[in-house]
């Protein structure tokens, strides 16, 4: 006899209340044991503890060291070598804190740090909305190998193009269109050259000034060559793939052309991924410190890397200077990503969401 032709025997549900109510009317010890003394709920509970002390450990290493440099950030001096002072300190103070925000320019590097991080973040977000979309949409001759130029971005290190990259915007001049009208002004026309004087052009044969400035971060951006940008283009790729073509086909059918549907119905469709990019792109343009420290060779320009310091105040010499230098570095860095918490906090559900579809999770 056929196995598929045999009826399974199936439990009605006036047996179900039977089987209920009889249960509940048998001791309370009999129902305590049925229900505790078995190998299933041994095993469930020896699985349960395991994992939970799995997961205290594994969050105890992780978080024990932010939980130190909290804990050193409000001691005093004198704490650090004090052998009896561990996590909790003698005295809570906000000195570092304060010297901190006073002496470092705090409030002047996160005005400049947020306007740089802001712009630079919404113009990646674009930008590799724009260059996934083509990617992951359209045919054309070199796709395949464009996409494997985009991910080998991911692969060379950056101190490679260092010298390269400071040097390009160093001495900017794109097409040499600068070099010709700097030719032009050698050769008798005064007013090329006063003009070239004033926008901070090097003489012949140089070019334009943009170190210093916002301008190469902005420029790498907006052309998708800043840091990440390969990886935001790769997620946006994966996630427009898995937008069906059904969607821009009938917005095809209706007259739409490929630019009013990407804004109309695809970028709609992409707001979890794109605050998902603009998260990644700002908090690590937040925290950079190799292009800041690249382009940005004066003091002018303060941002946030660079009030990692010891402030004038704070400045002592005794037995425990070390330590308590440590902790104010360390204090200096708790100050920077204290934003990016907060901004986390907010922005954390959209987050989730981005990652999820992505298709890259896993």
């Amino acid at each position: 006899m056929n196995s598929q032709n045999i009826e399974k025997p199936r439990v009605l549900k006036e047996t179900k209340n039977k089987i209920r109510v009889e249960f509940e009317r048998t001791p309370l010890l009999e129902r305590l044991k049925a229900k505790f003394v078995s190998m299933h709920f041994v095993t469930n509970l020896i699985w349960y503890i395991f994992r939970l002390v799995l997961l205290i450990g594994i969050s105890y290493i992780i978080l024990f060291p932010f939980f130190t440099k909290i804990a050193g950030s409000f001691m005093p001096p004198e704490d650090f070598v004090n052998v009896t002072v561990r996590l909790i300190p003698t005295k809570f103070t906000l000195k570092t804190y304060i010297a901190i925000y006073r002496e470092m320019q705090y409030s002047r590097a996160f005005l400049n740090t947020l306007l740089l991080s802001g712009s630079t973040a919404i113009l990646q977000t674009f930008i590799c909305c724009f260059i996934g979309y083509g990617l992951a949409k359209f045919r054309f001759k070199g796709g395949k190998l464009l996409l494997m130029l985009v991910i080998l971005t991911l692969i060379v290190p950056h101190q490679t193009l260092q010298l390269s990259l400071f040097m390009n915007f160093r001495y900017f001049d794109l097409f040499g269109i600068l070099k010709f009208f700097s030719g032009g002004a050698k050769v008798g026309v005064e007013w090329i050259d006063n003009i070239l004087s004033k926008i901070k052009i090097l003489p012949f044969p140089y070019g334009l000034t943009l170190t210093n400035t916002f301008w190469p971060m902005m420029l790498l951006s907006a052309t998708g060559l800043a840091f990440k940008n390969g990886l935001y283009i790769f997620v946006m790729r994966q996630f427009f793939r898995g937008v069906p073509d059904e969607l821009e086909e009938s917005a095809y059918i209706d007259g739409s052309g490929v630019v009013r549907t990407f804004i109309t119905i695809i970028l709609p469709l992409s707001i979890p991924m794109m605050i998902t990019v603009f998260l990644f792109a700002f908090s690590w343009q937040w925290t950079d410190s190799f292009y800041t420290g690249l382009f940005f060779t004066t003091t002018k320009t303060i941002l946030m890397p660079k009030i990692v310091g010891i402030p004038k105040s704070l400045e002592t010499n005794y037995a425990g200077q070390n330590l308590y230098y440590a902790a104010i570095r360390n204090t200096c860095g708790l100050m920077i990503i204290a934003p990016l918490v907060v901004l986390f906090l907010f922005c954390q559900k959209f987050l989730i969401q981005g990652i999820e579809r992505s298709g890259i999770t896993g």
